[in-house]
């Protein structure tokens, strides 16, 4: 904002000035009339008024503490004290016939109940109570009360006074005499009224209870709505203007000074008040108008210069939320200038604020680039992990098939710990690229019905050195991924056999709409602090330096997240240490499906001409004597150019490819060998395994995807082929 030469003034002053503007006229012409006599002979009416007001409440206060006291002192009866009720109910009747202004008198009980009414005979049904409200009221603060003037079945207008009482054994009853509004009438009569005045007493509710004109007809009935409004306000008493129900004119005083919560009020007919007071009225009102146009004059003329500087303020605060220059307009009110210089200030922290916040995002993006680069070379790191360490796997696996197939006996135990040793290799492979996917969400399910429980049996008989008791039913069908689901059971069976004592039950059962499988073991157990986080990627129980247990820590990760993909779940429970774990995993039923047709193979005496390519001489030398031993002819090749020429001139049946071959992907080769006459049946035979490499070697025209170190039993599904029978052998 421009600073101003001269004097500038602050906008409180501003504002004290605008107020005596005003004020000034509006403070003389208010002390002129005040001093004037008619105004003095008001007030002192309408004082009067309140006094004479004042002193009717009181006096009906009296009436009604007399009643109250007449009810307290027949409460302490003997027959009352002692709850002789029937005793009591002719005392009562003795009060009643005593007392011209009372009705009759009610006994209740706490629960609102009538026991005597003296208009009835004793035992007579109680019949209706006329104002329930005040008798629960009554019964609930426990002290003497007033009700509300009503009238009776016969039209006879009258109101309770209500007191509570107790007998020697502590019940609470609630003791009622109805009265007569007569007995308040007789007491506004005594009342030296003003001649014309209107005199009325009202209930709590605002009814009619005595009036000094006309009681028969406005008992019950509520005041006149002018003397309504005036008595509206919060205040306890108060003097105005109001219309009688007749439709005179007069100024009423009312007080609500009563104990019992009623209200007396008193008119007066203004005519009464004298005309001087409407004079002084009238030449205040005039000075008064005058007073509030001259006020209205100078406001208008200052507040459309105070309106113009806010709207200044506003355009420059529409700038500063739109990122631009704030200019604002000049003002001698020294707060606007304060309020300038900071909407100034805070545009320029703004500006300064943008620039941070644009440098910060740019960072931002720096840094989610370069995570998503660390994420995808993670990503390449593992495939390339599980292919480098497939590849030697790969020659060890053939190995050993190879020695399985020639029945070398002197080698068999060697066999089988090398054999269990890479399974195990196999695993932790397999168990890495898996959190790989698990944490990107890649992990995707070929879910169709199953039998879960041909499923768990398999599993349990494919492990030879743990003892395992199983009882489960004959089938029961899940919807689900079969790989995937045996995994699960697999794990959980790796699990007991690592860390419990060679021996472990498997319970399959049906549990209200689901399966539900458990795997227990009696073995080393786990702590509590183990137990929440045992389902954790890369978490492990302590061990030893020598690591008995081996693994990961990735197992049972996966079986989670297997299972939740499953839509089920899966807990773990254990005693504590030493005590044995188990592990209940729950999945959804499904209809029972069809049984799986049997795989059928290629006839044992059909010779397939096998094209095997891998750059790996090992692997392919033993894949080969592999395949030669299960009696089919084989050609090798290193590279894919080696490799086309010989599927050109051997034209072979069967071509199990490597994928990372020197000179050419072995997707690249399978799009090459698909263009040469009689294509053979691809196979692709890799250490490359995600979800994304068995997408691409569909793509590329692939058969089948093996994943090295391939078994025997995957090597005889990949040379499986009708066609293969029908063509001739090379010369």
């Amino acid at each position: 904002m421009r600073s101003t030469s001269g004097f500038t003034i602050s906008l409180r002053r501003l504002l004290i000035v605008l107020s005596a503007i005003g004020l000034l006229p509006l403070a003389v012409l208010g002390m002129w009339s005040l001093h004037m006599a008619d105004q003095y002979q008001q007030r002192e009416q309408e004082r009067a008024m309140l006094d004479q007001a004042r002193a009717l409440s009181s006096a009906v206060d009296a009436e009604l503490d007399g009643s109250i006291a007449a009810l307290a002192s027949m409460a302490r009866a003997p027959a009352m004290d002692a709850a002789e009720l029937q005793s009591f109910y002719q005392a009562a009747r003795a009060q009643v016939a005593a007392q011209p202004e009372w009705l009759a008198v009610i006994l209740t009980d706490a629960d609102g109940k009538v026991l005597f009414r003296t208009t009835s005979s004793f035992g007579t049904p109680g019949g209706r109570i006329a104002d329930p409200e005040s008798l629960k009221q009554l019964l609930a603060v426990q002290r003497p009360l007033v009700g509300r003037v009503t009238r009776g079945p016969g039209g006879r207008a009258a109101f309770p006074v209500r007191v509570p009482i107790r007998d020697q054994a502590g019940r609470l009853y609630a003791l009622t005499a109805v009265l007569k509004p007569d007995r308040i009438l007789r007491v506004i009569e005594r009342q030296q009224a003003p001649r014309g005045s209107v005199i009325g007493v009202f209930d709590s509710a605002g009814s009619v209870v005595a009036r000094s004109l006309n009681q028969v007809r406005t008992v019950t009935q509520p005041p006149s709505p002018t003397l309504v409004r005036l008595m509206r306000g919060a205040a306890p008493e108060g003097v105005g203007p109001t219309t009688t129900l007749e439709g005179e004119a007069v100024v009423s005083a009312y007080t609500r000074v009563s104990h019992y919560g009623w209200t007396v009020a008193v008119g007066v007919p203004q005519s009464a008040v004298g005309a001087a007071a409407l004079q002084g009225v009238a030449v205040y009102g005039l000075g008064l108008a005058a007073s509030l146009l001259a006020s209205i004059g100078a406001a208008w003329l200052l507040s459309a210069r105070i309106a113009a500087t806010f709207r200044s303020l506003q355009r420059g605060t529409a700038a500063l939320d739109a990122g631009e220059s704030a200019t604002l307009a000049p003002s001698r009110v020294k707060e606007f200038v304060l309020m300038g210089e900071a909407i100034e200030a805070a545009a320029a922290r703004r500006a300064a604020h943008e620039a941070e916040r644009s440098r910060l995002l740019a960072s931002l993006e720096e840094a989610l680039a370069a995570s998503r680069e660390a994420s995808r070379a993670k990503d390449e790191f593992l495939a390339m992990l599980g292919h480098e360490l497939r590849n030697p796997l790969s020659p060890i696996v053939a190995s050993l098939d190879l020695m399985d197939l020639r029945g070398e006996q002197s080698s068999e135990r060697e066999r089988t710990i090398m054999r269990r040793q890479v399974q195990h290799m196999k695993r932790l492979v397999d168990d890495l690229l898996d959190v790989s996917r698990i944490a990107t969400g890649k992990m995707e399910l070929d879910v169709k019905p199953l039998d879960f429980a041909e499923l768990v049996r398999h599993a349990a008989t494919v492990r030879p050195g743990l003892t395992v008791e199983l009882a489960a039913p004959a089938s029961l069908w899940v919807e689900g991924d079969e790989n995937r689901l045996a995994q699960v059971v697999s794990n959980l069976l790796s699990n007991a056999e690592r860390f419990g004592n060679g021996a472990v039950r498997i319970g399959l059962s049906a549990h209200e709409q689901r399966a539900r499988l458990e795997v227990a073991d009696q073995g080393i157990g786990m702590a509590p602090e183990l137990l929440a986080r045992v389902f954790e990627p890369f978490y492990q129980a302590p061990q030893q330096l020598a690591r008995v247990t081996g693994g990961l820590g990735l197992g049972l990760a996966i079986v989670r997240k297997i299972v939740e993909l499953h839509g089920g779940q899966i807990r773990a429970h254990s005693d504590g240490p030493g005590c044995g774990s188990r592990f209940v995993v729950e999945l959804p039923l499904a209809a029972e499906g069809a049984p799986a047709a049997a795989a059928q193979g290629a006839p044992a005496s059909a010779q397939q001409r096998i094209l095997l390519v891998d750059d790996n001489v090992d692997a392919a030398a033993t894949t080969a004597l592999v395949l030669e031993q299960l009696g089919h002819e084989v050609r090798v090749a290193h590279t894919a150019t080696a490799a086309l020429a010989e599927c050109i001139r051997y034209r072979p049946t069967v071509a199990i490819l490597d994928i990372g071959l020197p000179d050419m992907d072995g997707y690249a080769l399978a799009a090459m060998i698909r263009r040469t006459p009689s294509a053979p049946r691809l196979v692709a035979l890799t250490g490359y395994g995600q979800q994304a490499d068995l997408g691409r070697a569909s793509e590329a025209g692939f058969d089948l995807h093996l994943t090295k170190p391939a078994t025997l039993d995957d090597l005889q599904r990949a040379v499986e082929t009708p066609a293969a029978a029908a063509l001739p052998l090379p010369q």
